[in-house]
C-alpha cells in the first residue's frame, strides 16, 4: 500500500544510456504534467545524469556478457545485490507503480515491484522485445511497446499489451515543427552521420572513404557533420580536408535533435531511439544496424523504416566505401526521392507516445 502523500509517485528504471534514459525522461515530463512525482532507479553509470524529475537512486546491476561461470557468478552476484537494494528502497519509498525501459539494470527494481505487489510496467523500444523484459514480461502488469506488431509476438502476453510508441525528448518535438528543406537537383546538400551516444568506428572507417570517391562537382555541394570517437577525430577531420569537404567532426552533439532536423540525409546505426527520433523529425536515413547483437534488434527496428519507404538498410557487411558513394551518389541525383523518404519517416513517426504511455501509468494506478 502506498504511503499517504499530496501526489502519486512513480519510479521508472532505466540503464545509464541514452537509449533507455531519453524515454524515461521523456515519461518522467509527462507524468509531472499529471501531477505525479517521478524518481529514476539507474546503474552508475547515469548516477550524476540531469533527471528531469524527482530523485536518483543508484542500484547495482549488471548486463549478461558471456556464459562462462566466472561472468555469470559475478553478473547474477550484481543483480542480487540490486535486487536486495531495490527492495529496500521500494519499502522506504512506497511508490504507486515501477516502470521500466529495458536492459538488466531495470530487472532488480522491477523484480522487487513484483515481489511487493506494486503495480509494473516495461516498455520494450525495440521492434523485438530484449532479454531482460523477456523475463519481466510475464511477471509484469502491463506492457507497452515502441513499435506495433510486438504485441501479436506471444498471444499469453497479447491481454496486457499496449502499443504507446517510443516517447522522444522535448528537443525532438522542437525539431520535428521544422520543415524538411527540400533538396534541389545541383544544390547544397547536408550529411548528419552518428554512430550511438560513444560514436562508432565503423563510420569514421567507411564514410570519409566513400566521400573521397565522389565525382567532385558532388563534394562540393556537400556539407557533412559527424560524431567520432576522440580517437578517430584526427584522421577523419584529414580525411574530409584532403577531399576538399566542408565538415564539422566532433565526439558529441548535444543539439543532435536539431542536427537532425538540419540536415537533408542521416546515417547511423539503428537503436530504437535514433529511429524514432528520425520518423518524430521526418528525415531519410541510411541505417546500419549493429551487427553482433544477440537479438538483432537494430536490424529489426530499422526495418520499420526500410518497410515504410523511408530509410535504406545497409546490413554492416554491406557497408563499404563503394557501397556507400553509390548511395550518396543515387540519393543525390534524386532530389524528389530524399524528399519522399523525409514525408514517410514522418507519417511513420509519433510525437504523442509520452502522453500515451503516461495514460497507461496512470490506468494502472488506477488515477
Amino acid at each position: 500500500m502506498a504511503l499517504r502523500r499530496d501526489r502519486p509517485l512513480v519510479l521508472v528504471a532505466a540503464g545509464g544510456t541514452g537509449g533507455h534514459l531519453f524515454p524515461a525522461e521523456s515519461l518522467a515530463i509527462a507524468l509531472g504534467r499529471r501531477d505525479v512525482t517521478v524518481d529514476l532507479a539507474t546503474d552508475a553509470r547515469a548516477a550524476h545524469f540531469g533527471f528531469a524529475g524527482g530523485e536518483v537512486h543508484v542500484i547495482p546491476s549488471a548486463t549478461m556478457r558471456g556464459r562462462n561461470p566466472v561472468a555469470l557468478a559475478r553478473t547474477a552476484s550484481a543483480l542480487g545485490l540490486g535486487i536486495v537494494k531495490a527492495w529496500l528502497l521500494l519499502g522506504r519509498l512506497r511508490p504507486d507503480a515501477v516502470v521500466g525501459f529495458g536492459g538488466y539494470p531495470t530487472v532488480p527494481p522491477l523484480l522487487a515491484a513484483t515481489w511487493r505487489r506494486i503495480p509494473t510496467i516495461v516498455h520494450e523500444q525495440n521492434r523485438v522485445m530484449g532479454r531482460a523484459n523477456r523475463l519481466l514480461a510475464p511477471r509484469v502488469t502491463a506492457i507497452a511497446t515502441g513499435f506495433s506488431g510486438l504485441e501479436n509476438a506471444d498471444p499469453e502476453l497479447a491481454d496486457k499489451t499496449t502499443h504507446t510508441g517510443n516517447p522522444v525528448r522535448p528537443a525532438v518535438a522542437a525539431a520535428a515543427a521544422i520543415p524538411y528543406d527540400e533538396p534541389q537537383p545541383g544544390g547544397p546538400m547536408r550529411l548528419l552521420v552518428f554512430g550511438g551516444s560513444q560514436g562508432a568506428k565503423v563510420m569514421s572507417d567507411i564514410v570519409p572513404a566513400a566521400v573521397a570517391r565522389l565525382d567532385r562537382t558532388l563534394r562540393d555541394r556537400l556539407t557533412i557533420v559527424q560524431q567520432a570517437r576522440a580517437e578517430d577525430l584526427d584522421r577523419v577531420r584529414a580525411a574530409y580536408a584532403d577531399a576538399h569537404v566542408a565538415a564539422e567532426v566532433a565526439p558529441f552533439f548535444s543539439d543532435l535533435p536539431a542536427r537532425m532536423a538540419a540536415s537533408h540525409l542521416v546515417i547511423s546505426r539503428a537503436g530504437a531511439g535514433t529511429v524514432a527520433e528520425l520518423a518524430a523529425i521526418g528525415r531519410p536515413g541510411l541505417l546500419v544496424p549493429l551487427p553482433h547483437a544477440l537479438d538483432q534488434d537494430q536490424f529489426a527496428n530499422a526495418g520499420v523504416l526500410e518497410d515504410a519507404d523511408a530509410a535504406i538498410r545497409l546490413p554492416q557487411v554491406e557497408f563499404t566505401p563503394e557501397r556507400l558513394a553509390a548511395e550518396i551518389t543515387n540519393l543525390a541525383a534524386a532530389p524528389d526521392r530524399l524528399t519522399a523518404m523525409a514525408t514517410a519517416a514522418r507519417l511513420a513517426g509519433s510525437l504523442d507516445a509520452a502522453d500515451r504511455l503516461a495514460d497507461l501509468v496512470m490506468k494502472i494506478i488506477g488515477r
